[in-house]
């Protein structure tokens, strides 16, 4: 395997020496250069795999170097030294593409840690990466933002409704990243009363506390080299918001009893179904916490927003519970899957699943009918664009089902045996629909 090279940039000499001195011994060749010119005709004349920059050099500014490789040589890993305590550089920095930032003075343990982490960001992928079920617009758009997200280690705030599969999309971030192989630890931060709240995050001594009858590793530490996922993050007291900051900032807690600090290395991503930015608004959660972990936003859509899906949802999810039940998959009728269509799903995928367990479970021979659902009623429609007109309800269902039968044959360009399989019906049915709606004029 060839010995990694890495760049390093800095006009202060004993900052590139130091540096130097680290990545060499961690085997790692190193190349110098002194201003953003000379770093940029170096990247262009050989492969590199990690990119060290100050923020200040004497012919420009470090983030115009990290926009230089994000434009040219995206799969370029480089992290940026700002001065200490500037948070707002190193954030901006993230912003623009780098990976991670260093605080001088130069901790060399943390440098250590980002460079170990920064040489696997090009790791073929050869473990299992859990998906996303869906081919909808939104839901390829978000596939492509985790992929990106992915590559980076800023802190990641994950919006969206209750139900929508947050903690999924964090865990697809981890699994696809370079601390793969290292704990992802999901924390319900609405979960934890507050009177074991910090011992929960940063864990304590024995006997630092009544009860306290054995030390207790906490969150930090036992996601430390790996990712923490904060789940209803806004459900934080202001009291324990203030300590989760500092440990953030500082990669440092300090357990319960302990006089001193203990270093961590975690990725932090984070989530909550309540309106963050409108909490900060109201002095409900404090806003340097908020700037901390909303480097970057990634917005999970609704369900409303990937109509479409819901075929494909609705199969893995019956094949699944099929399976962890050791029963054969039910088929599902055409009337349930078009009433599962006009449902408006409030609560989501986590909804759908609740829907098909109980169908599953109300189910007789081997077919889940509309009836099985249960779902309340009225059914609603939910389309983005309402209707010009009121439509007699037949009519509509048909209307619905051109148009679900339509973006199956798009999606699989024609294919009348792959839209069935998609749309989760037998090819015959199909040909039955296709008929009925006007559709069918071949024979094939």
């Amino acid at each position: 395997m060839a010995q990694p090279t890495a760049l390093v940039i800095d006009d202060e000499p004993d900052i590139c020496k130091l540096l130097e001195i680290t990545l060499n011994k961690m085997a790692i060749q190193t190349v110098s250069a002194h201003n953003l010119n000379q770093a940029k005709e170096i990247i262009k004349s050989k492969p590199l795999d990690l990119c060290l920059t100050d923020m200040r050099l004497p012919d420009g500014d470090g983030l115009d170097l990290v926009a230089f490789i994000q434009e040219n040589y995206p799969n370029l890993p480089i992290a940026v030294i700002t001065a200490h305590g500037n948070m707002e550089t190193a954030i901006r920095a993230l912003k623009f593409g780098a990976f991670d930032f260093i605080s001088k003075p130069i901790d060399l343990n943390n440098l250590r840690n980002i460079i170990s982490i920064a040489l696997k960001m090009n790791d073929p992928v050869g473990h299992p990466i859990e998906h996303i079920v869906g081919q909808a617009p939104v839901v390829e758009q978000m596939r492509q933002k985790i992929a990106k997200l992915a590559r980076s280690q800023a802190p990641i705030y994950i919006s969206g409704a209750s139900g929508t599969g947050k903690e999924l999309v964090a865990k697809i971030i981890h699994q696809s990243g370079p601390r793969y192989d290292q704990p992802f630890i999901p924390v319900n931060c609405g979960a934890i009363s507050q009177e074991l709240m910090e011992s929960e995050f940063f864990g304590h001594l024995k006997g630092s506390f009544t009860g306290a009858t054995q030390d207790k590793l906490g969150f930090f530490q036992a996601a430390n080299k790996g990712t923490l996922f904060l789940d209803e993050v806004a459900d934080l007291p202001l009291s324990m918001q203030v300590k989760l900051l500092r440990a953030i900032q500082e990669k440092a807690i300090r357990p319960i009893g302990s006089t001193k600090e203990i270093p961590v290395d975690v990725r932090i991503l984070c989530a909550t179904h309540k309106d963050l930015h409108g909490l900060v608004q109201q002095n409900l959660f404090r806003q340097d916490l908020f700037y901390r972990l909303n480097v970057i936003e990634l917005q999970v859509p609704t369900l409303k927003e990937r109509l479409t899906d819901i075929p494909l949802l609705t199969q893995f999810i019956i094949a699944k519970i099929a399976k962890a039940n050791n029963k054969p998959i039910p088929t599902l009728q055409e009337e349930a899957l078009t009433a599962l269509m006009l449902y408006p799903f409030p609560g989501n995928i986590r909804e759908l699943e609740n829907i098909l367990e109980r169908a599953f479970t109300l189910s007789t021979g081997n077919t889940i009918s509309a009836q099985d659902l249960q779902l309340p009623n009225p059914i609603e429609p939910h389309f983005s664009e309402p209707a010009k007109e009121k439509l007699p309800l037949d009519d509509y269902l048909l209307n619905v089902e051109k148009q679900t039968i339509l973006d199956a044959l798009t999606k699989t360009q024609g294919n009348k045996t792959k839209a069935a399989k998609l749309l989760g019906v037998s090819f015959r049915t199909l040909r039955y629909r296709l008929k009925k709606i006007g559709l069918d004029n071949d024979n094939s």
